[in-house]
């Protein structure tokens, strides 16, 4: 898919030597990180020195789209053949001549090249210089007490380079920021990583970021080994009926045994990755610590590698300690579910949105795995240039047979998480990519003997005790988390959704054309039925120790799924690709469950008692006791066939088999 900026690029190249802005009165528009132009403000002092990056259009952004769509297809007869690593950016990729044309047309702007990668050029220089280049004025606005900048009007760039530039960053620095040691084999040298751009860090010389652990958080009782184990019959029912405890978080075997997988089903030969921000310095202790607790396959030599940015930025605004515990989170999820597939865990530099994109680029131009799992989402609203660089990463990776599982989101449609505080709903990014498999998450009921009783679309409200212990506060109470899902305004729906997914939820607001819907498909993500985890925390005495704590959210559902994946492709010994086209066929064959909006087969919505330690420690400060009602996720709701809670469905034991080869 290209967008209409995007196909823009594609103009007639001009060889030779770059022209600059006042040597031509012909411009064509370019993807930026100037969402709204401002219309009002202050002009930036002309002396400012302003910093960004041109990415590179690559050879044939038609192509490439086209390409991957049809490698992508189960009905196409080119479906799977994949090209190499080699072969893929020699046909679509950057070339090092667009990188020339482009540093020579900076230059003769007066803006310093300060770096080139494969991807994209970096600069340097005073905003007076910017604004010729790009012809724009570059304004001073204040948000919520801080000043940033961003510019009157839309980029350009001259006809003559608009081939080679697929979009440009730097102009408006609005925040863009993402939300949620084992030696490897190192791997061949990068031939993108030119003119002063540090490759990443791979294998015995893996930097880890020097932070201090998030908290401790434990999990109070009582809890239970599964659903329904342990009821609360001393406290106030609902609807007429006792409410079980939470349960203390499913392990690996719980969750393969009701997704389908036999013993055999282990990910053996599969490459997955996982991208993070940071580095967790106990990573790989902290793996091994927790499969031997909980009954999951050691840690082969060689199995999990590290790759690591050179340095690491933004750590005042980032947190870096508290995005350990999702590094580690992922990896051990797809570890329960995949425990022979070979990971690989990319570090970013930082929650900065741009260096999310420079890992993604880093698994495709390297093609680090077959899988890839982002439980990361942009928490700022998403640029044209972040759309334009993503498609051509994901296009450029489908090529390849790699695919990518983003998570949708914890916050069901975002209507009241916006700066605007609305509720029309908005939908996370990169999930709602529609070169991404977007992952929703459920409220999962498993019995004992690690029987499936029954799954939900996850959205959940939490009520009090009242003081005198008689009664549930306003119940179901408030909405604090759910799955993130919805249409995506903007993005047509691609052919892989047509006939399956409702006109009402494809044409929002009785739109006339469709368009994208996410999420794809689910698997468990609520925190009240959650996973069990283990990760280093900081305690109360200073001390970082092991501890393991019940966890959820989409972060969970993603590299759920990610395992499933790694499953099919041992399977069939072929990489799945981008699996989305896949999956809406294999709905057609009924291979999904489809999670009931009425669980219980009754007016009661499913419930759970949660009980948490007030200083998220021990018992010392008091307990604190709340029913956790599921079900309920704004506008968002689980209906039978696709829905805006699990898409598709979760993946049943009839999935897995329909691939195995006979």
């Amino acid at each position: 898919m290209i967008s209409p900026l995007s196909a823009a690029l594609t103009a007639t190249l001009l060889l030779g030597s770059a022209p600059s802005a006042s040597a031509t009165t012909t411009r064509d528009p370019v993807a930026s990180d100037v969402v709204s132009p401002v219309s009002s403000g202050q002009n930036v002092d002309p002396a400012t020195v302003v910093s960004g990056r041109v990415y590179l259009a690559g050879r044939d952004p038609a192509g490439l789209a086209a390409s991957a769509a049809d490698v992508s297809d189960p009905d196409s007869k080119n479906y799977g053949r994949y090209l190499s690593t080699a072969q893929a950016l020699s046909r679509f990729g950057p070339t090092p001549q667009q990188a020339d044309r482009v540093s020579g047309w900076l230059a003769s702007n007066d803006l310093h090249v300060t770096a080139r990668t494969r991807n994209y050029v970096t600069f340097e220089g005073p905003a007076a210089a910017v604004d010729s280049a790009f012809a724009v004025k570059l304004t001073s606005y204040t948000r919520h007490g801080t000043t940033y900048r961003s510019a009157g009007e839309p980029p350009s760039v001259p006809a003559s380079m608009a081939h080679d530039v697929l979009a440009v960053t730097g102009l408006d620095t609005t925040p863009r920021r993402a939300a949620p040691s084992t030696p490897g084999t190192t791997l061949p040298a990068d031939p993108g990583a030119v003119d002063g751009a540090p490759a990443p860090v791979i294998g015995d010389t893996v930097r880890p970021t020097d932070a201090k652990p998030e908290p401790v958080f434990r999990n109070s009782g009582p809890l239970s080994d599964y659903y329904g184990e342990k009821v609360a019959t001393t406290l106030p029912a609902v609807d007429g009926a006792k409410v079980p405890y939470a349960v203390r978080g499913y392990n690996g075997r719980q969750l393969r045994d009701v997704y389908g997988a036999t013993p055999a089903m282990t990910g053996a030969g599969v490459k997955i990755a996982v991208i993070t921000a940071y580095a967790s310095p106990t990573l790989a202790a902290d793996l091994s610590q927790y499969a031997a607790r909980n009954g999951d396959a050691a840690y082969r030599p060689g199995q999990l590698r590290q790759v690591t940015p050179s340095a690491y930025t933004n750590l005042d605004i980032c947190d870096p300690g508290g995005q350990f515990g999702e590094q580690t989170l992922d990896t051990e999820a797809v570890h329960a579910i995949a425990p022979a597939a070979d990971l690989t865990v990319v570090s970013s530099a930082s929650c900065r949105s741009e260096d999310f994109y420079d890992s993604i680029a880093t698994v495709v131009d390297r093609h680090l795995a077959d899988i890839v799992s982002n439980s990361w989402y942009a928490v700022d609203p998403v640029t044209p240039a972040q759309q334009a660089t993503v498609d051509n990463l994901l296009q450029l990776g489908a090529v390849q047979g790699i695919g990518f599982y983003a998570a949708s989101g914890d916050n069901g449609d975002l209507g009241d998480f916006r700066l605007d505080n609305t509720h029309t709903g908005e939908v996370d990014f990169p999930s709602r990519d529609p070169w991404v498999t977007s992952v929703g998450g459920t409220t999962l009921a498993i019995g004992a003997g690690d029987q499936y009783l029954w799954e939900t679309g996850w959205g959940s409200h939490s009520a009090a005790l009242s003081a005198d212990g008689s009664a549930w506060t306003s119940a179901p109470g408030d909405f604090i988390n759910g799955t993130g899902g919805g249409a995506v305004p903007g993005t047509a729906q691609p052919a892989y959704q047509r006939g399956i997914v409702p006109d009402a939820l494809s044409h929002p607001d009785g739109s006339a054309t469709a368009v994208r819907v996410t999420p794809d498909l689910a698997a468990v993500g609520d925190p009240t039925t959650g996973f069990i985890t283990g990760d280093t925390q900081l305690f109360p005495d200073g001390t970082a120790q092991y501890n393991e704590h019940r966890i959820g959210g989409t972060s969970l559902a993603t590299p759920v799924i990610a395992g499933i994946q790694a499953l099919v492709q041992q399977l069939t010994g072929e990489p799945l690709g981008f699996a989305n086209p896949l999956i809406y066929q294999k709905y057609r064959g009924r291979l999904f469950r489809d999670p009931n909006g009425n669980p219980l087969g009754t007016s009661q919505n499913p419930a759970v008692v949660r009980v948490d330690y007030s200083n998220s420690f021990d018992a010392s400060q008091g307990l604190v006791t709340t029913l956790r009602t599921s079900d309920l996720d704004t506008s968002l709701t689980t209906a039978p066939g696709y829905d805006t809670t699990t898409g598709v469905g979760t993946p049943a034991a009839a999935y897995l088999a329909s691939f195995a080869r006979r």
